[in-house]
C-alpha cells in the first residue's frame, strides 16, 4: 500500500526530475509512451496504430524490432507472424517479401522500422530489442535513418543493448535490461541503492513493470533511489487511470500504456500534457 507520508519525506530529499543528457529526454514533465502504437481494435505495431498515436498528441511511441532473413527489421513484437496476422512462421526465418505480404488483424501491413523512423521525423521511439539477430540490421537502420537523437534502445538482454549500443556511430539513450532492473530493485529494497549506482552508468533509465506477480515493483523508494542517481524510472504496461495517478503522484519520469487516449486524458488533467 502506498505510504503518502514516506512519499514526502523521500520528495523532501530529491525534487528535481532528472533530465539524462541526452536529446532523447528533451521534455517538460512526464514521457507519455504509446505501446505498439495505439490501437483499440488490436492492429499492434502498425502505422496505423503509430499514426492513432501521433494524432493524439504522442511524441513518444514504443516499438519491438525482429528481422527478417534478408535483414530487413520490422516493427513487430512476437517472434512469429501467428498471432496477429493472416500469415504464420518465424519472422527470421522469411524473406521481407513473404513477411510484408502479412496483414495485422487482417489489413495492415507489417511495417518496417525505417518506414515508421522515416514517416514522422520528430517522433521520438523506444526500441525493444527482441533478439541477437537483429541488433546489426536496426543498427545499419538507425544509422541510415540518423536517428540517433530519437531513440531510446531497450532489451531485457542488457548484453543486446551493449552490442547495439558499442556498433552505434554516435550516442543514443539506453535503457536498462532485466539483470541490471533486478539488481537495483534488490539494492532499493535493501537499502544499498546508494553503493549500487555504479550498474546504472551506462543507462539513462530503467524501465520496468509497475507490478510483477502481485508485488508492487514501482515504489516511492525506488523513484528516489533512481533520481538520486541521476537516472528516470518509465513504467510498463500502465491502463488504468488510477495506476497512471498513483504512479505520477509517485515520481515516475514516464508511463507507457495501450490505453494512449486515457493517459492523455489524465496528464492533461494535471496539466502535463504537450501544449497546455
Amino acid at each position: 500500500m502506498w505510504d503518502r507520508a514516506l512519499h514526502l519525506r523521500l520528495l523532501s530529499v530529491v525534487t528535481v526530475r532528472p533530465q539524462p543528457p541526452h536529446p532523447f529526454f528533451d521534455h517538460a514533465g512526464p514521457l507519455a509512451f504509446a505501446h505498439r502504437g495505439f490501437s483499440p481494435e488490436g492492429l499492434e505495431n502498425s502505422m496505423r496504430a503509430f499514426s492513432a498515436a501521433v494524432d493524439l498528441g504522442y511524441r513518444y511511441v514504443e516499438t519491438d524490432v525482429h528481422a527478417t532473413i534478408d535483414n530487413v527489421v520490422v516493427a513487430f513484437h512476437d517472434t512469429t507472424l501467428d498471432r496477429v496476422t493472416d500469415r504464420t512462421g518465424v519472422v527470421a526465418e522469411l524473406p521481407w517479401s513473404e513477411v510484408r505480404r502479412a496483414r495485422i488483424g487482417g489489413s495492415e501491413p507489417v511495417p518496417a522500422l525505417e518506414d515508421l523512423l522515416g514517416t514522422w521525423p520528430q517522433l521520438r521511439v523506444n526500441i525493444d530489442i527482441k533478439s541477437a539477430s537483429v541488433v546489426q540490421p536496426m543498427v545499419q537502420a538507425i544509422e541510415r535513418t540518423a536517428a540517433h537523437d530519437r531513440v531510446c534502445i531497450a532489451s531485457f538482454s542488457d548484453a543486446r543493448r551493449r552490442q547495439a549500443v558499442g556498433e552505434l556511430s554516435r550516442t543514443v539513450a539506453t535503457s536498462a535490461g532485466r539483470s541490471l532492473v533486478s539488481n537495483f530493485v534488490f539494492a532499493s529494497r535493501t537499502g544499498l541503492a546508494s553503493r549500487s549506482r555504479r550498474w546504472l552508468a551506462d543507462v539513462h533509465c530503467l524501465q520496468l513493470p509497475a507490478r510483477m506477480s502481485g508485488l508492487r515493483i514501482v515504489t516511492p523508494r525506488l523513484v528516489a533511489d533512481a533520481h538520486a542517481a541521476g537516472r528516470q524510472v518509465h513504467t510498463w504496461t500502465v491502463n488504468e487511470s488510477a495506476d497512471m495517478e498513483s504512479l505520477l503522484d509517485m515520481g515516475v519520469d514516464g508511463i507507457v500504456t495501450d490505453r494512449a487516449d486515457v493517459l492523455r486524458d489524465v496528464l492533461s488533467s494535471r496539466g502535463d500534457w504537450p501544449g497546455r
